[in-house]
């Protein structure tokens, strides 16, 4: 059973949280970061999942996304803190986090802001921090939207206004996903779509500029996985955050894109359970 609840915050925002367990149980904890635009709904693939190895999931909705409060100007870093009171809520003490896509960076960010709290994280074809140490944009069909985020939200909320999906952006592989074991995230996406841009711009926004903490800073293990075919985010961003994360690995799966690499989220959910718990 999934159960949804609006936390609120101290500053007055709600954040839309799901939760498998609702407060019962004592297996571990994943808290799973959506991918950009989702709504933070559970999808079913990491419902079955989770249920298959006895993992608590808890999902949210970033600001701005599936009835959170939006919260413009919010660095990826904010993530943090926002996750630290939906665990507080939830009666969460450790937790490990999973993040797709957008969720990646955000994933991160609990890591860096809970090193007492996060047990380890996975990101799966997760965007790396802005930087000139290699050519950021290189293999992304579409790089529009981020290249208008790099110079602020008014910028990428001009560009919203034309702006249109490329499906050059998704290989053959991702399709297929699509239209079998993740069609659940296509519905999603397009629902997140229809609620309007706001979250997707501040996530753009968030990911082109400066994060707010450093990889460096994040000491839980981390699995990177990442599609050899991905042209949304390429293989060069998982390469360069493993050589800055202090204790990351990278999962390449050559064939897979930027949808059909999630079709590693049972192994990498096993990967996760079998980390310790953070040293209090």
């Amino acid at each position: 059973m999934v159960i949804e609840q609006d936390v609120k915050l101290n500053d007055g925002r709600i954040l839309r949280t799901y939760d498998t367990e609702g407060g019962a149980g004592d297996g571990p904890v994943v808290v799973w970061h959506h991918g950009s635009p989702q709504t933070g709904a559970p999808l079913e693939p990491l419902l079955t999942a989770a249920e298959e190895r006895g993992v608590r999931l808890v999902t949210y909705g970033r600001p701005g996304y599936g009835g959170s409060s939006p919260l413009p100007g919010r660095n990826v870093a904010a993530a943090g803190e926002d996750v630290a009171r939906i665990a507080d809520a939830l009666g969460v003490g450790a937790f490990g986090v999973m993040g797709a896509s957008g969720g990646g960076p955000h994933a991160l960010a609990c890591a860096a802001a809970l090193p007492d709290r996060v047990t380890g994280v996975v990101c799966l074809a997760g965007i790396a921090p802005y930087t000139t140490e290699f050519d950021w944009y290189a293999g992304m069909v579409a790089p529009g939207g981020l290249r208008a985020a790099a110079d602020g939200r008014e910028a990428r909320e001009l560009y919203a206004e034309a702006d249109e999906f490329d499906p050059a952006s998704f290989t053959a592989a991702d399709f297929a996903a699509l239209a079998g074991t993740w069609k659940s995230l296509g519905a999603d996406a397009m629902k997140a779509g229809q609620e309007g841009p706001g979250g997707l711009i501040d996530d753009d926004v968030a990911f082109a500029t400066v994060w707010g903490f450093d990889l460096a800073e994040v000491s839980a293990p981390v699995l990177l996985v990442q599609g050899g075919d991905d042209r949304v985010v390429p293989p060069a961003h998982a390469e360069w955050m493993r050589a800055g994360l202090p204790r990351a690995e990278l999962w390449v799966r050559p064939e897979d894109g930027h949808v059909s690499v999630l079709d590693a989220c049972p192994a990498a959910l096993d990967w996760l359970a079998g980390q310790d718990a953070p040293l209090s």
